[in-house]
């Protein structure tokens, strides 16, 4: 029995069992780590890249359709009004303005502060009214070294309205009435069109407070601004409007100077201005139509810059690059005595779009705009500059 139980235990194995020292076990969690460390910083990355081209593509796409507006409305400017157009606007103390709201308060959003408007150009003690009037330095200034931005006004005819379709008479001193007669839809645009032609206070086409009307009575030109919310025969141009349009009957170019009974035709115009509001943050391209509220465009829009190509069709020569033209600053002398209604081409010098967030290496992305736009309605002259 003792030797059965001695051969029993000399049978049993005296190797260790298998497995890792402490050292071992140190460095493989040091390698594991040191791995998934690695791992994790790689997927941060890919994230982080990720991010940054989703944000640049939405900020691309935004630039593209703000850009897309610009250009096409640059492009429309003096549409419908005739070759280089000049209205006269009333005259009087009081100088008609553009960049103010017909609404309560009667804001005003131009300026360095964005609660100013700008004047019509003048010529002599007459203001007129364009199809393309330059804002030079008339936005704010976001970044001291560049000075202040620009502003940009277009103007053209309404063409989806055809307020052009209805007689228009001079009813009173602040009103107009509109009727639909034979002789005034005689024309080709009133007969394709006088199955679709809308009602003057149509809900989506008629007009309201802070539009702008120009009327021809045989050779005379006047340009008034709807007051109140038209009825479906009058519309209101009452004196006191945001644009200073409504004057009293003793100013030149006034509706309220015309003889009540004048008949002739109206058209609605639009006055369309681009420039930039600081007032949030970001600040955001505007655009304000007439004498209605701004609707922003884009957010981070930084900066606006432009100039302008004339032609003197007297010493037919151009006038390129020309920031203020006609202004006879240093870097306008070449456009000296001419006007807005030679501008052949609107040069977008810059404008810059700046994300507010940062990409995977810190920064911020930005996209510029430099681009020139025929403006093909203000003039027909073919010697455009290279």
């Amino acid at each position: 029995m003792k030797r059965t139980l001695q051969g029993a235990m000399s049978n049993r194995s005296t190797k260790r069992a298998g497995g890792f020292s402490l050292v071992e076990m140190m460095i493989a969690m040091a390698v594991s780590l040191i791995v998934l460390a690695a791992a994790v910083q790689i997927y941060i990355q890919g994230v982080s890249a990720t991010w940054t081209v989703t944000q640049r593509a939405e900020l691309q796409q935004d630039f593209r359709a703000a850009s897309n507006i610009l250009t096409k409305d640059l492009s429309l400017a003096g549409a419908g009004l005739g070759q280089g157009i000049a209205i006269q606007l009333p005259t009087s103390t009081s100088l008609p303005r553009y960049g103010c709201a017909q609404t309560t308060g009667m804001p005003c959003y131009l300026g360095a502060s964005n609660s100013a408007s700008v004047n019509f150009p003048v010529q002599g003690t007459t203001p007129y009214l364009y199809g393309l009037l330059p804002g030079y330095d008339a936005g704010p200034t976001l970044y001291g070294p560049q000075g202040a931005t620009d502003a940009v006004t277009v103007v053209y005819t309404d063409a989806a309205f055809y307020l052009d379709c209805y007689q228009a008479t001079v009813a009173s001193d602040t009103t107009a009435t509109f009727a639909l007669t034979v002789a005034s839809q005689a024309s080709a645009n009133c007969t394709a069109n006088g199955a679709t032609i809308q009602a003057v206070n149509d809900t989506n086409q008629g007009l309201t407070a802070g539009d702008l009307v120009l009327f021809t009575f045989g050779t005379s030109s006047i340009v008034a601004e709807v007051t109140s919310a038209a009825t479906a025969t009058t519309a209101t141009f009452a004196t006191g409007d945001a644009m200073n349009m409504n004057q009293s009957a003793a100013v030149p170019n006034s509706f309220a100077s015309l003889a009540t009974g004048t008949t002739g035709t109206a058209t609605r115009i639009l006055a369309i201005t681009y420039y930039i509001d600081n007032t949030p943050n970001p600040p955001r391209l505007m655009r304000q139509v007439s004498g209605h509220i701004p609707v922003p465009v884009t957010e981070n829009v930084v900066y606006l810059k432009f100039s302008y190509d004339l032609y003197n069709d007297s010493t037919s020569t151009p006038a390129v690059n020309q920031p203020n033209p006609g202004s006879g600053d240093t870097n306008d002398t070449a456009s000296n005595g001419l006007l807005p209604n030679q501008i052949t081409k609107i040069n977008i010098l810059n404008m810059a779009m700046n994300s507010t967030m940062q990409g995977a290496k810190g920064g911020y992305q930005s996209f510029d705009l430099q681009t020139s736009v025929s403006a093909r309605n203000l003039t027909y002259s073919n010697n455009y500059p290279n």
